[in-house]
């Protein structure tokens, strides 16, 4: 698995939930790009902006990100909205599956002090490290099982159920 590279937007409230990250009266459209202009809006109607200035592709929430509805749309929107990497203390369940089913990696991290808007990180999901580049601090997290990592290296749950089949010798 490759080493995510990137540039932290940093959101540490608790409890950001699916209808901040893309608001109910976009789901009329399942479109991720057009998801993705919506995305975090109502939380903070600048989120693109400073993303775009930052080149931000690693967000980093507080405890609890992603609770609320099941709608899948939410890690959807995040994902074309350029974000490659999620980093929380923890997450509610329903996200952390939907983000995993297509493939958008997401790590819980306790010590969001550590990271702070604008950093430079280098993370390795698979060996279970992030490096700080701008502050030339390393940190270690729990790995997630060879499955899930499979499941993030294979960008989704489709990807590696067809994988599976294939390799099975069944047909799909």
């Amino acid at each position: 698995m490759k080493i995510i590279k990137g540039i932290v937007i940093k959101y540490p409230q608790e409890n950001i939930n699916t209808d901040l990250i893309v608001p109910a009266r976009y789901l009329v459209n399942s479109d991720p790009q057009y998801l993705a202009k919506h995305c975090m809006e109502d939380f903070d109607s600048e989120f693109r902006q400073i993303k775009n200035e930052l080149q931000a592709t690693i967000l980093v929430a507080g405890s609890n990100f992603g609770c609320g509805s099941s709608r899948e749309q939410a890690p959807i929107a995040l994902k074309a909205s350029g974000i490659e990497l999620i980093i929380a203390p923890s997450f509610a369940r329903i996200f952390f599956r939907n983000a995993i089913n297509i493939g958008l990696p997401i790590l819980q991290f306790p010590d969001l002090k550590a990271l702070n808007m604008g950093d430079k990180l280098d993370v390795d999901l698979e060996q279970g490290f992030i490096r700080n580049l701008s502050s030339n601090q390393s940190y270690s997290f729990t790995r997630f099982p060879a499955f899930l990592q499979k499941i993030i290296k294979l960008k989704g749950l489709v990807n590696f159920a067809k994988e599976e089949i294939a390799n099975s010798g069944m047909k799909s």
